[in-house]
């Protein structure tokens, strides 16, 4: 996932020094000014940090999907009718990737880590104990028109359906969307309208796996930074009976952290809830 920063040391400093993630690169643009870093959760998982390209906007720029064949894919979805690039191209880090925009009007990025691309070449490396999460579980997306994205994500990309829950038990709140191989999933956050672009950090998440949340948020709570972060962090059950607890970075994009498995083991089982009209 990839989001814009306001204040790009501040929210350096939350990534890296708060929640340990290591930078392995970053990259600048052609007049020396930065373009963006990398945050390394494991070998295949980024966050992605960004400029903000104007104040006041989203903060979400784009998530990404890895494939291991990236022109392959572009071709299929071609097929789909979905716009695509003529190829896909060669990223400054040497990856594949391309980009397309989702029913939603979210940026979709395309990429095949390939043997000399700086991923592959940083395989085990850039990794410590420090982090406070291992895996990225999921990302969350706003979704006012469900249908549409919805055919996009399953009927296109091969996604499956394997949760939905409700705030209220009246009206649906979220579909989780899972990779076609492999357990991470996109979580759709239902609404009737899309919240104002300053306010849409709470929706547009990342969601980090951990072994247990209690653990978490006290090592959370004896870093340095924490002085600096000031916020309270709440330890709850949510409505799917898992243990999480809720950070947000200076720019208000909320991090969640979660463990793996309900309170009880069981599954949740899902609402019947009908979507926001």
């Amino acid at each position: 996932m990839a989001v814009f920063a306001h204040d790009f040391e501040k929210s350096r400093s939350f990534y890296g020094q708060f929640l340990g993630f290591e930078e392995p690169y970053s990259l600048k643009n052609p007049d020396g000014s930065l373009s963006m870093t990398f945050f390394k959760i494991n070998d295949h998982q980024y966050i992605e940090l960004f400029p903000e390209s104007a104040p006041n906007t989203d903060r979400l720029n784009h998530i990404a999907l890895e494939t291991d064949d990236a022109e392959a894919l572009r071709s299929y979805l071609a097929s789909q009718g979905i716009k695509v690039p003529p190829q896909a191209h060669r990223a400054r880090i040497g990856t594949l990737n391309f980009n397309v925009t989702d029913p939603a009007g979210h940026t979709v990025e395309i990429v095949q880590y390939t043997p000399d691309s700086w991923p592959v070449k940083a395989s085990g490396k850039y990794m410590s104990n420090n982090e406070i999460s291992k895996k990225m579980t999921h990302v969350g997306l706003i979704v006012t028109d469900l249908g549409p994205e919805y055919d996009f994500y399953t009927k296109v990309l091969g996604f499956s359906e394997t949760w939905r829950g409700s705030h209220d038990g009246k009206v649906l709140s979220w579909i989780n969307l899972k990779v076609p191989d492999g357990t991470d999933y996109v979580e759709f956050m239902l609404s009737k309208d899309a919240p104002e672009p300053t306010k849409r950090g709470g929706a547009h998440h990342l969601c980090l796996q951990v072994p247990s949340v209690s653990e978490a948020v006290a090592r959370l709570e004896a870093n340095p930074y924490r002085k600096t972060y000031g916020q309270t962090i709440d330890q709850h059950v949510g409505i799917n009976r898992k243990r999480q607890a809720n950070l947000f970075d200076p720019d208000g994009t909320r991090i969640e952290i979660m463990e793996p498995n309900t309170i009880d083991g069981k599954p949740t089982p899902p609402s019947n809830a009908q979507p926001p009209q």
